[in-house]
């Protein structure tokens, strides 16, 4: 399908932008590389040469893709990475440092903007600063399009269904493993120096954040995984997108304990390919549950790679949202920006789901 839509990915080179740009290449897409080092940006073009060329990119000085570095600290250059661009995808972290300067350039050019952040307090600034700008410009800004944040949230949207509220919602991580990438790695380190070592949670119809340990229990994943020990209270950005338009007051993310002893181990390498496309062997399992009253609803998702599946994810909401199928404009999460059955229809064949009905 060619799309005939151009689309600038900042932070092209990272690891999760190097899978944004692929797929835009595969769905039709052109994307232009932007990021500080012009280098690197250089180096991911003239690999994707043949790429590029096999889904009709025009022969160019840099194997068809266009090359324009540009820095958050220089708002002139953003402008020009954004310039005739339909749609920006931001995959350069700490998105505390990013996601504003981007924003801003997104909504001088008229255009949506979407990024891949996990940072809770990165999302919720995109949400508290941009809100009313972006809903006067009329476009759409979609933090946390990503596998946490994005995913976790238009599960718990379509396991919601029909309900207007509920009283509680459990979104449970059963990661193989979790290999980090430099980049998660140093937003940790921004989020753990925002929270001064504090963890977060949302309960009470609010964040909060406590010093405590968070708990450790069993979770009965769907077979083949079966019951695994998790950590209670792993917070994952989910916590800020389904209550920005769910009426839930606690919302609470688990995580496998051997994926969060992976991550916390200094001794943990980064993710490593096992195939064409530069995905590892990690396999994940999102298990949702929803409760309101009595009554108990589940959705489930299964595939490969959370980085890689950062994606599909982050592509298929460009494609929405230039097609004309985002349901509102501001600032809006996956759940409220789109219909969230359809859209994880569309996800095949890189992400299964199982839905309620």
């Amino acid at each position: 399908m060619t799309s005939g839509h151009t689309v600038t990915v900042f932070g092209a080179y990272g690891h999760t932008g190097r899978f944004v740009v692929a797929e835009l290449l595969r769905r039709g897409f052109t994307p232009v590389l932007s990021g500080r080092d012009a280098a690197r940006l250089g180096a991911l073009a003239a690999e994707y040469e043949g790429l590029a060329a096999e889904h009709g990119r025009p022969a160019a000085e840099h194997g068809g893709l266009d090359v324009r570095p540009a820095s958050v600290d220089d708002p002139a250059t953003l402008d020009r990475a954004l310039d005739g661009a339909d749609a920006v995808v931001n995959c350069a972290g700490p998105f505390a440092t990013t996601a504003a300067p981007v924003i801003d350039a997104a909504l001088r050019a008229g255009i949506p903007y979407v990024d891949v952040a996990a940072e809770i307090e990165a999302n919720l600034d995109t949400f508290a600063h941009f809100a009313d700008r972006a809903k006067a410009a009329g476009t759409v800004v979609v933090p946390a399009m990503a596998f946490f944040g994005g995913l976790g949230d238009l599960l718990v949207t379509a396991a919601m269904g029909d309900w207007e509220a509920a009283d509680e919602v459990h979104v449970a991580y059963g990661l193989s493993g979790w290999h980090p990438t430099a980049g998660t790695l140093a937003a940790g380190t921004v989020s753990r120096e925002r929270r001064d070592g504090r963890r977060v949670v949302f309960a009470n119809g609010r964040v909060e954040y406590r010093d405590d340990a968070a708990p450790t229990l069993d979770w009965a994943f769907p077979e083949p995984m079966g019951t695994r020990p998790v950590i209670g209270e792993f917070s994952m950005a989910d916590i800020v997108t389904v209550p920005s338009h769910l009426a839930v007051p606690e919302v609470r993310t688990y995580m496998a304990v051997e994926a969060a002893r992976e991550l916390a181990s200094p001794d943990t390498p980064a993710p490593t390919a096992v195939d064409e496309s530069g995905r590892s062997a990690q396999t994940f399992l999102v298990d949702v549950l929803v409760r309101s009253g009595g009554e108990e609803r589940r959705a489930v998702a299964s595939g490969r790679d959370i980085y890689a599946v950062s994606a599909p994810l982050a592509v298929e909401a460009v494609r929405h949202l230039l097609t004309g199928r985002a349901a509102t404009t501001g600032v809006a999460s996956a759940g409220a920006a789109f219909d969230a059955p359809a859209f994880l229809r569309d996800l095949a064949p890189h992400v299964t789901c199982v839905l309620p009905g």
